[in-house]
């Protein structure tokens, strides 16, 4: 059984049979519409995700006015329905021949279709979020993004590219604007803690973050040991002040009949960058590892999850 090694990004063997899937990364942009007319010619092969029905308007909305929810969803349908006939767009882009997709086109939509791995990731940042699906069966990936639901970056390429591809999902933003963090590049604190503090922050008591401090004093750990409770405080109030955009991946083998959620990725963009998250448990108490990561990172975090589903 082949083993996944997303460590480091690799050169594709000269030797290997040239596939429509084993070429460098190639990425295209396409409109809902394109592709899904690209899926339907494809066998009507599903999408890994699903657009939602219409929102109704309901009595009070007919008599007071839309709601701000249904009327974003009027003006995405209305955006929708004004996109170019989908088939002629194909044709001129030279991604459908005679009614043919291209064997790349084709290829990619059927590995969204049916892979053997799934890596679904979530990302939001600067007030933007996005969504990227990333779709793995033996020597090939498939990539499909969006942050509007209307345009789609669709992406195919080899598995030894896939570090890469996963290091880009995650690049922060140029909008977002990196500076110094008052967080150490490592934390390990008691899981209650980090739950208590969020949600005191959350509901505008951070006067509490002193006290829940005091009350796990000594349980906190940086990179030099034990912090002092007024420390812990003040991380406390910075995990939850820089906060400014958060990362999640769910790894799953779905080549079964049932899909095996095999585990989940979350980090947290600070002040000074990414945060991973990592829940664990010391002599039977549930902690939290926070640790300071780069967006090539994801592709060393998700790796050993693969191999889980292997």
């Amino acid at each position: 059984m082949p083993t996944i090694d997303l460590t480091t990004v690799a050169t594709l063997d000269d030797n290997r049979p040239a596939q429509p899937l084993d070429a460098a990364p190639r990425r295209i942009g396409v409109t809902l519409r394109e592709l899904q007319h690209a899926a339907a010619l494809a066998g009507d092969a599903p999408l890994p995700f699903d657009v939602a029905e219409p929102v109704a308007a309901d009595a009070m909305q007919s008599r007071l006015g839309s709601s701000p929810t249904t009327t974003d969803d009027q003006s995405y349908r209305a955006v929708v329905a004004a996109l170019h006939d989908p088939g002629d767009a194909l044709t001129r882009r030279g991604l459908l021949t005679d009614g043919v997709l291209d064997p790349g086109l084709a290829g990619a939509i059927g590995l969204l279709a049916a892979p053997r791995t799934a890596v679904d990731i979530d990302l939001r940042m600067a007030g933007v979020q996005a969504k990227v699906w990333h779709r793995q069966d033996r020597s090939a990936v498939a990539s499909l993004a969006t942050v509007d639901g209307i345009v789609f970056e669709l992406g195919w390429f080899g598995i030894d590219a896939w570090a890469g591809e996963l290091a880009r999902a995650a690049a922060v933003s140029e909008d977002v604007e990196l500076g110094a963090s008052t967080v150490p590049s490592y934390v390990d604190l008691p899981f209650e803690l980090a739950d208590a503090a969020a949600e005191a922050t959350r509901v505008g008591r951070g006067d509490l973050l002193p006290v829940l401090a005091a009350r796990h004093s000594g349980a906190v750990l940086g990179p030099d040991g034990v912090l002092p409770d007024d420390a812990v405080a003040r991380l406390l109030t910075s995990l939850a002040g820089e906060a400014q955009g958060r990362l999640r991946a769910l790894v799953a083998d779905v080549s079964g009949d049932a899909v095996d959620t095999v585990g989940v990725v979350s980090w947290t963009l600070l002040a000074d960058g990414w945060r991973a998250l990592r829940p664990h448990q010391l002599d039977g108490v549930p902690r939290l590892e926070v640790r300071s990561v780069e967006p090539a990172d994801l592709a060393k975090v998700v790796a050993p999850v693969l191999e889980g589903a292997r």
